[in-house]
């Protein structure tokens, strides 16, 4: 069973429909019994940070993200969900988020050369090769994905990189670490090469 975070942000009925082509067994919940249970867990996710999380502790998510990822359960962020997981946000001041990972959410900077957010197709880069066995198994380098955002993700440890995108500046585009990957473009709205990422994370 796949079980994909509600916590009120986000249109996660698109998400599950792409999860759907690959699994029968997906569900949207905001149950922590349900999250406990899961195989897989996706937190998905659009908007702010500090409302994110605020709607995540009020709901009482926090402790079933932890303990899922404590579980060593496959773990996937998209879009803010990615930026949920680090220590904090520059986002309405500074925001603690779940410090699954450490580092901070920083916004672009203003520059009259780029539009932010930063919206529609961009590439990605790999820094390694953990995409020929892992999530990205299949996606090529300077393959297009959708992104919609203001911010990205800096994180303190380099080596939990797994893809950058060039926007102005070089940002993380994507994540993994053990049981954890996450990305801050849309796969579920990457067409073919995105669903590919979904297939990839449910085979896994």
């Amino acid at each position: 069973m796949i079980t994909i975070i509600d916590y009120g942000m986000g249109n996660l009925r698109s998400v599950q429909k792409a999860f759907e082509l690959y699994c029968s067994k997906v569900r949207i919940s905001s149950s922590y019994e349900d999250i406990l249970t899961s195989d897989k867990i996706v937190l998905p996710g659009v908007g702010s940070f500090g409302v994110a999380m605020q709607e995540l502790k009020k709901r009482r998510l926090t402790d079933a993200i932890l303990d899922s990822v404590n579980k060593e359960k496959p773990f996937l962020g998209i879009c803010l969900g990615l930026q949920l997981l680090f220590s904090e946000s520059e986002e309405g001041g500074k925001t603690v988020g779940l410090g699954v990972l450490k580092g901070t959410v920083k916004k672009f900077q203003d520059r009259q050369d780029l539009k932010i957010p930063h919206m529609g197709w961009n590439t990605i880069e790999t820094r390694d090769k953990k995409q020929e066995t892992g999530i990205l198994r299949g996606v090529q380098d300077g393959s297009y994905m959708y992104f919609v955002h203001s911010y990205y993700v800096e994180p303190e440890d380099k080596s939990v990189v797994l893809c950058e995108t060039e926007y102005g500046d070089v940002f993380t585009s994507g994540i993994c670490k053990d049981n954890i990957c996450a990305f801050q473009f849309h796969p579920e709205k990457s067409q073919t090469i995105g669903l590919n990422i979904i297939r990839n994370f449910v085979k896994c």
